[in-house]
């Protein structure tokens, strides 16, 4: 039963009691001689007894009304006000009529601060974390692509250069002893000598760090779709709003992003891809939807796949939640959401 419901019909109970006492009083201090005069007197062309009952009813009623509706509308400020806080939001505490509420709205504060407070530390070991990890990976990331981009120009690099001298020399001697079918054969080794430094070319070009070394979110995203787009076969789509954030939280949504599309482009079998990067009052939103072959969430084996634990581990270290939702041949929408919490006015607190 509705709280407004409970409140009616404790009125009704409560206005019969009162009805039922007074009643009673008055009759033993006053007792009628005729007792049919209840029915014979009218009042409003009604019999005064049935009267008397009626309005008690609607007394009853009335306040059960009033006392239901008001006791709903404070549950519901409390409730509006723990979703706030579930949200990390800043909380208007209003005034209380009663000692009681303002007990439960002293530990709604409470309750507020103390998760604003967690939310703060949380983000403040993933920043401390993220710039530490950053530059001793970095470091051993950069010596190890330099290395290996230093081996592939030095061996395999030189190797197909001298390979495409010596084809140049073969094709351009001419000699009466090959046939058409073995000149053919020839310029094509040629060609495919080329490609492959032209492919090598650009493999050397793109051993770099992946991870926002130099740059801020929206700058890595950006380059990171820009780069997909080009080089796999998807409708990429993206919105990306500028907004400050700090480096731990930055460093955990960008690899979030990654792991995602990486899923994606490996398990999904999609032909579109929507990048969504938005702030909303005080909430960032990272979404990434796809139209891909999807899966069954509840499955075992999805539950405990690495990449997803990945992600919802990363989420919840900066304060944040991770909600993925996938249907079957329908696509898949990942959604974290990173509440911002200010300082402002909470030093004093």
């Amino acid at each position: 039963m509705s709280t407004v419901g409970k409140q009616i019909v404790a009125g009704l109970l409560f206005s019969l009691l009162v009805l039922v006492f007074l009643a009673i009083s008055f009759f033993y201090l006053y007792p009628l001689e005729d007792w049919s005069l209840l029915w014979e007197v009218q009042m409003m062309d009604i019999p005064g007894g049935v009267f008397i009952l009626v309005v008690t009813l609607l007394l009853g009623v009335g306040f059960g009304i009033q006392s239901g509706l008001t006791n709903k509308k404070q549950l519901g400020e409390i409730e509006d006000a723990l979703m706030q806080v579930e949200q990390g939001r800043t909380v208007s505490i209003p005034e209380a009529t009663t000692t009681e509420l303002q007990q439960v709205w002293k530990k709604v504060d409470t309750l507020r601060k103390h998760i604003a407070d967690q939310t703060r530390y949380s983000q403040k070991l993933a920043n401390e974390k993220a710039e530490e990890q950053e530059k001793r990976i970095q470091e051993i990331v950069s010596q190890e692509r330099n290395r290996l981009a230093r081996e592939l120009h030095d061996s395999v690099s030189q190797q197909l250069f001298a390979a495409s001298m010596l084809m140049s020399a073969i094709t351009e001697t001419p000699s009466s002893t090959r046939s058409l079918h073995e000149e053919k054969q020839l310029g094509m080794v040629e060609e495919m000598i080329h490609q492959s430094q032209l492919e090598m070319r650009a493999l050397l070009l793109h051993l770099r760090p992946v991870a926002l070394k130099g740059k801020n979110l929206q700058e890595g995203m950006k380059e990171l779709l820009v780069e997909l787009s080009q080089k796999v076969p998807l409708d990429i789509e993206w919105k990306v709003e500028d907004m400050p954030l700090d480096k731990g939280v930055e460093d955990h949504l960008f690899r979030i992003l990654q792991e995602s599309v990486s899923n994606t482009l490996r398990h999904a079998k999609a032909t579109s891809l929507d990048v969504r990067l938005i702030k909303r009052e005080s909430i960032i939103i990272l979404r990434v939807v796809d139209d891909g072959q999807g899966f069954d969430v509840n499955e075992s084996k999805v539950t405990s796949s690495y990449g997803l634990q990945n992600m919802r581990e990363r989420a919840i270290e900066i304060g944040g939640t991770f909600k993925i939702i996938s249907v079957p041949n329908k696509g898949t929408r990942l959604e974290v959401k990173v509440p911002v919490i200010e300082d402002v006015g909470e030093k004093n607190d």
